[in-house]
């Protein structure tokens, strides 16, 4: 039996700084919106490349934990003032495909993975789960980054 206080979908999308990652939320906030369900945001920090002294590695990862909680929060606000809803927030660092894998292992409740897909290149999550999408625990959704406004709305 369903929980009564759960929404019935929810939606989770990944949010970075590019325009795909955008498009990604709002297609996900409208059909949120439109079935009673919830948005999800994972903001991802990827590892350093490099590793410097002790401090200064440990201040360059902060700042790009920083930046991430930003982005998510900013993204949350705009959601919840164009749509109403409040978006569950989470901050992950690590390898992107695994981070999203153990969310969806951590949330069985995710009903969708909403991507957002680069003009050219469809970045490296929407290669790699368009690959893996039969194993997936829920339907992947992907939005072309390049998608006018107006069509998402209509879309969903």
């Amino acid at each position: 039996m369903p929980d009564p206080i759960s929404p019935a979908r929810v939606y989770l999308v990944i949010m970075d700084e590019t325009e795909e990652a955008r498009s990604a939320l709002r297609f996900a906030a409208r059909r949120a919106v439109r079935t009673g369900g919830a948005v999800h945001i994972l903001a991802l920090v990827q590892r350093q490349e490099f590793v410097a002294f002790g401090g200064v590695q440990a201040t360059i990862e902060e700042e790009a934990r920083d930046r991430a909680e930003v982005l998510a929060m900013t993204a949350a606000g705009s959601l919840a003032s164009e749509s109403g809803l409040t978006a569950v927030i989470a901050v992950k660092q690590g390898d992107g495909p695994q981070v999203v894998r153990a969310y969806l292992d951590e949330h069985p409740e995710v009903s969708a993975l909403v991507l957002g897909a680069a003009n050219g290149n469809p970045g490296p999550l929407v290669t790699h789960f368009a690959g893996i999408a039969g194993q997936l625990s829920c339907p992947l959704m992907i939005v072309p980054g390049t998608m006018a406004d107006e069509d998402i709305d209509r879309l969903s």
